[in-house]
């Protein structure tokens, strides 16, 4: 079984669209886990209505990222979990999480696994394809001939085992959590970065912000991590 895991903070105009393309097109086993971070919208009552769990934190501290997935986690009965983003979507789930198993059946060692990542077609800039192609390129290069794992999180799907081996996502990690991640994935078995897989995503945050503005937070945000051991962002401010 897979289990599919989707954190959400205030999420009410991409959920329904991520959730019904999974109902309506998924045929394998598995499962859907909205886990929610005190969203104050409309996002629970559609997780409620399309989600096989839901999950609900009611701190009040702001929950991360990170601790939003690792709690979606801990209600998956799934033996693969896929971490998604709420305004993600897959082409064609049924035949994308179906190849995306092969990779896992043929190579035992392999523990993680991240697609290509585009921006809809109907959305995406030239700026996007730029700076995504050579995002997408250095995943490759990382993950499959340097076996460092690195990854973005729209989407990653991990052995289960292998989550908890590592203890899953740092919920401490404000940004860089994903990344993180897969290099701690990478020390105990293989990280995968698949080409004939792609999500697509709505490139909000760049679209708002600007990419120089982004890039200096990815830049920042790595190398406090890799060289501090602490994200330099203090909040990863919601863009919806």
């Amino acid at each position: 079984m897979i289990s599919i895991i989707i954190p959400t903070l205030n999420e009410e105009k991409v959920l329904k669209s991520t959730l019904l393309t999974l109902k309506k097109d998924l045929t394998i086993s598995h499962q859907i886990i909205v886990s929610d971070g005190k969203s104050s919208d409309g996002t629970l009552a559609i997780a409620r209505k399309y989600a096989d769990k839901v999950v609900f934190y009611s701190e009040n501290i702001r929950q991360t990222i990170s601790a939003g997935r690792n709690a979606g986690a801990e209600k998956a009965n799934g033996e693969f979990l896929v971490f998604m983003d709420a305004d993600c979507q897959l082409e064609n789930p049924n035949l994308f999480l179906t190849q995306a198993l092969l990779r896992f059946q043929h190579d035992e060692k392999l523990v993680a696994l991240i697609p290509g990542i585009k921006v809809f077609s109907k959305d995406e800039t030239l700026s996007d394809q730029i700076f995504f192609g050579f995002l997408n390129n250095y995943f490759r290069l990382m993950n499959n001939y340097f076996s460092r794992g690195d990854a973005a999180g729209e989407f990653q799907m991990i052995r289960k085992e292998a989550y908890q081996s590592v203890g899953g996502f740092r919920n401490d990690l404000i940004a860089h959590e994903d990344s993180d991640m897969f290099y701690r994935l990478s020390k105990i078995g293989r990280t995968l970065y698949d080409p004939n897989l792609t999500v697509y995503h709505s490139g909000r945050r760049a679209h708002s912000i600007g990419w120089p503005r982004l890039l200096f937070e990815w830049f920042m945000n790595t190398t406090h991590v890799i060289f501090l051991n602490k994200s330099f962002s203090k909040v990863w401010e919601p863009i919806r």
